[in-house]
């Protein structure tokens, strides 16, 4: 707070609170804007979950049915239902309604869904808050629905899939504790079933459980109460590891380890959760985000058996994305261990090699080159090179009979109980794929920097095209070229190795504010003068398009890429069209079309503020509401494009702009009326971001 800034009195924003949400078309944002973490009033908590839960205005789904309950198995939701009504404070005049209400919605969710009730199902515990809010069946039953099918995730069972996806998630943050449990055979859903199937409402009280549902709620990330569940253990690490009684009696206190929880602890499960996160790969979400959801989405097969992965897997995006991140965020130390002629061949121009056949065939030499690459981890992050991370990555070939002895000097690291261990998804083959697929402007404008070679020759996307180097490296200077340096050294067999290895980062290292990120390493000459916001029209760097263009779109008309994976926001959030467009940051709106790469069109409009550029598509079946469809910062635009032909059909191409060329990570596509006022007033909002960026 700023100073001389009074704090509102006590139940102002309460009081706001409640005056937004009697207006009626308030949005998530809006309400999370006024709590801000706070604990909801009671007679204010319904309103605000079901807008959390996106389930205001919609119709009664029991309307059409005929209230027959005489499901097979009815005698026990009956009896499950009548043990919860028991359990609750509830007059005694309304528990005949009320158990009707709740019977009637489990009856009708088994019928609708075509599932088969069963008490270890945990669906009583999930209906538990939900009646202490007093609501009518209809929104009784779309906010139980609504948690089902988008926070429940899918294989919620003994040896289901979301459980090995926490033992990965635990082991990356927590090594030492997830090695304890697995050599007690404890795994995860033995003790985490019922605080995944409930959200924590089977063992919490009604008040904590309120209060964890009001944080998560508002979120609206169902990934994570991985992340809350991880605190939990987190927090008794140490019990966990000084226990000597045996295997059952652990993990009854493993699991009833929630209950213990009170509503003071809430607000730093949650700071705690949110650091948990931030310090987690987004391949954690991305890969997985099929457990949530509508099962339509759940239907596509996915090849990879969680249950035998070795550690948590990232993308090859990510770790390209990653490492050109300034502040904070995970970054990746990619360790290549591949064999040395495949590296030299060619390789991430940031990776360390570390060949994993030394591991076999020089064990002396193996230990002295991981020794050399954590002292060399630990002085890139230092020294700010762009190739330093906390978090560490290893690359293999992606051929699963070659990478071996990868997956062996994975375990020797796990073994270490070394944190932040992860492997690149499909290996160097993955990562040649993906800058050939985004490669769009060709060859010498895209992503080919990012291979290089230790061989005398420059490493193309395709490994085909050759280029000499003078320094034997296509990275001749800067921080991009000292892992190049350090892995030759490595290959000297000297005893001498490490003090080489730390001698190159020290010498060679140029701190981040010395050199943007995205200027591939030019020379000395060219890093002292920066560009001036007149130049920015013309080249803002010696053979360097500029950071944006506006023409015709003539030979760039494949580069699709599919955009929401760029978005700062993957979640769509629903929010009111009017509110938004009347937001005061909000400098213009532009009514239009979004248009897919399969001539897909769906109304929309374009919101610019000071520094972003939002897309709202709008709800047929909704009117005034739409989704959040994307969020694109204005200095990531690096062209705004259109067609001869159709002149309203615009494109904006999101990127980075560096000596070599535009990087294009997404593209999206607006038919636009009036597009030249359109163009022409979010170019001059995207000039005052970037003199404001330079100044």
């Amino acid at each position: 707070m700023a100073e001389g800034e009074e704090a509102p009195p006590p139940g102002c924003w309460e009081k706001d609170l409640a005056e937004a949400l009697e207006e009626g078309g308030c949005d998530l944002e809006t309400v999370r804007n006024i709590i801000q973490g706070r604990r909801l009033p009671d007679d204010l908590r319904a309103k605000v979950w079901k807008i959390a839960l996106n389930v205001v205005g919609k119709g009664d789904s029991l309307a059409s049915w005929d209230g027959c309950l005489d499901l097979p198995e009815q005698s026990v939701i009956h009896k499950d239902c009548q043990e919860l009504i028991d359990r609750l404070s509830v007059p005694e005049d309304e528990k005949s309604v009320l158990l009707l209400d709740i019977e009637s919605v489990i009856t009708f969710y088994c019928k609708s869904r075509n599932v088969k009730y069963s008490s270890c199902l945990g669906w009583i515990h999930l209906l538990k808050p939900l009646v202490l809010l007093r609501l009518p069946r209809s929104d009784l039953y779309n906010c139980f629905y609504a948690i089902m099918n988008k926070f429940i995730p899918r294989d919620c069972f003994l040896k289901g899939r979301p459980f090995h996806l926490f033992r990965l998630l635990l082991q990356y943050h927590e090594p030492e504790l997830c090695s304890f449990l697995d050599t007690k055979k404890m795994t995860p859903d033995s003790y985490a079933l019922n605080w995944l199937g409930s959200l924590f409402s089977y063992y919490c009280s009604a008040e904590v459980t309120q209060a964890i549902w009001d944080g998560y709620l508002q979120q609206a990330d169902p990934f994570f109460i991985y992340f809350l569940m991880l605190i939990i253990l987190v927090n008794a690490k140490d019990v966990i590891l000084a226990q000597e009684s045996d295997k059952e009696e652990m993990i009854k206190f493993l699991e009833t380890s929630p209950a213990n929880l009170e509503l003071e602890d809430i607000e730093d499960l949650f700071s705690l959760a949110q650091y948990y996160c931030s310090k987690t790969p987004a391949s954690f979400r991305k890969d997985n985000h099929s457990l949530f959801g509508s099962s339509l989405l759940g239907l596509k097969d996915d090849d990879t058996d969680l249950s035998q992965a070795l550690c948590l897997a990232v993308s090859v995006s990510e770790i390209l994305q990653a490492n050109q991140q300034q502040g904070e965020g995970v970054r990746f130390f990619v360790v290549d261990c591949r064999p040395a002629e495949q590296y030299n061949a060619g390789h991430l121009s940031t990776a360390f090699h570390l060949d994993s056949d030394l591991m076999l065939q020089n064990p002396s030499e193996f230990a002295q080159s991981v020794k050399s690459l954590l002292e060399a981890q630990k002085q890139s992050i230092e020294s700010g090179s762009i190739a330093g991370g906390e978090h560490l990555c290893f690359m293999g070939s992606g051929r699963e009979e070659e990478d071996m002895y990868m997956n062996m000097v994975l375990a020797h690291f796990l073994q270490k109980n070394k944190e932040y261990v992860s492997i690149a998804k499909g290996g160097f083959m993955a990562l040649q794929q993906h800058l050939a697929d985004i490669n769009v402007e060709g060859p010498e404008s895209g992503y080919g920097h990012w291979i290089a070679s230790t061989s005398g020759s420059r490493s193309s996307i395709n490994s085909s095209v050759d280029g000499d180097s003078p320094n034997g490296s296509s990275d001749g200077k800067g921080v991009k070229s000292l892992v190049n340096k350090m892995t030759v050294a490595l290959k000297t067999k000297s005893v001498n190795v490490k003090e080489k290895v730390i001698s190159f980062i020290e010498n060679t290292s140029t701190p981040v504010d010395r050199i943007p990120f995205n200027i591939p390493w030019p020379d000395r000459a060219s890093l002292e003068r920066h560009v001036s916001s007149s130049d920015r029209v013309g080249k803002p760097y010696r053979g360097v398009k500029p950071v944006f263009s506006i023409g015709d779109e003539e030979e760039y008309d494949t580069d699709e890429i599919d955009s929401s994976s760029m978005s700062d926001d993957d979640r769509k959030e629903v929010v009111n069209i009017q509110t938004w467009i009347n937001k005061p940051d909000v400098k213009y709106n532009f009514p239009c079309n979004e248009v897919k790469e399969n001539g897909h069109m769906f109304p929309s409009h374009l919101l610019v503020t000071a520094t972003h550029m939002y897309c709202l598509r709008e709800i047929p079946s909704r009117k005034g509401l739409a989704y959040i469809q994307s969020r694109q910062a204005l200095n990531s635009v690096v062209k705004i494009t259109s067609k001869k032909k159709h002149p309203e059909l615009i494109t904006f191409k999101y990127g980075n702009s560096n000596t070599s060329g535009i990087e294009i990570l997404a593209v999206e596509r607006y038919l636009i009326p009036n597009a030249g006022d359109a163009t022409k007033a979010i170019k001059q909002q995207i000039m005052k971001v970037l003199d404001a960026l330079e100044s």
